[in-house]
């Protein structure tokens, strides 16, 4: 008789997709390897294209795991941003707050968010994220707020973080996780259509439903 080993296979819930947006340099690279591996890393290359990280937290006594795209900054890089957003049920917009002009291109980022992230129905949830919160305050240049009132007056979340101390950062992530369950149970999205929604159905519910796609 032949012994077949067993496989681990991580179970989680669903799969959720996130796009970090902004400008450079404003720490998307920092926020993103502080979520995904717990450490800060002063000197980090200038993203070309996009990156890529994982982690699975809980939502809800839910498994969810999260899948980050951290794309470039730069504006000769957007075009191949924009090829990220489609399908994004989270969308994360950074900003330096002691970079005024990184908070004045916001808008900018914001509409393209909302024209290539998702459906017609604008479902992604998206968190505004005022970077860099642990710099003495006579370095800081936006005040907390004016990054709320831009956050109320556009629909979206708000927090400030510090990806070198690790402020706010899952908080970040989890928070915008827990707006997207919610969406999901009030049947906002449509997640049988992961490519649209940005929402796969994971191994832990998929012996109930069966899973959207790999």
């Amino acid at each position: 008789m032949h012994l077949v080993p067993s496989v681990n296979i991580p179970s989680f819930d669903y799969i959720f997709k996130y796009i970090i947006i902004g400008d450079t340099c404003v720490g998307k690279s920092c926020l993103l390897l502080q979520f995904t591996d717990k450490r800060f890393q002063p000197v980090h290359d200038v993203t070309v294209g996009a990156e890529f990280g994982t982690r699975t937290v809980t939502v809800e006594g839910r498994p969810i795991k999260i899948r980050v795209w951290d794309t470039a900054g730069q504006e000769r890089f957007r075009s191949i941003t924009r090829s990220y957003y489609r399908g994004a049920a989270g969308v994360l917009l950074v900003y330096d707050i002691t970079r005024r002009e990184t908070f004045d291109h916001l808008a900018s980022w914001l509409e393209d968010a909302r024209q290539h992230a998702n459906n017609d129905r604008n479902t992604s949830t998206m968190m505004l994220i005022g970077n860099k919160c642990d710099h003495s305050p006579r370095r800081r240049v936006v005040s907390e707020e004016e990054g709320e009132r831009f956050a109320k007056e556009n629909g979206l979340l708000f927090l400030e973080t510090s990806a070198r101390t690790a402020h706010n950062v899952d908080d970040a992530f989890i928070k915008t996780a827990s707006n997207i369950f919610k969406n999901i149970k009030d049947g906002v999205f449509d997640v049988s259509n992961c490519e649209s929604s940005g929402i796969t159905v994971g191994y832990g519910i998929a012996s109930q439903k069966g899973r959207c796609c790999s």
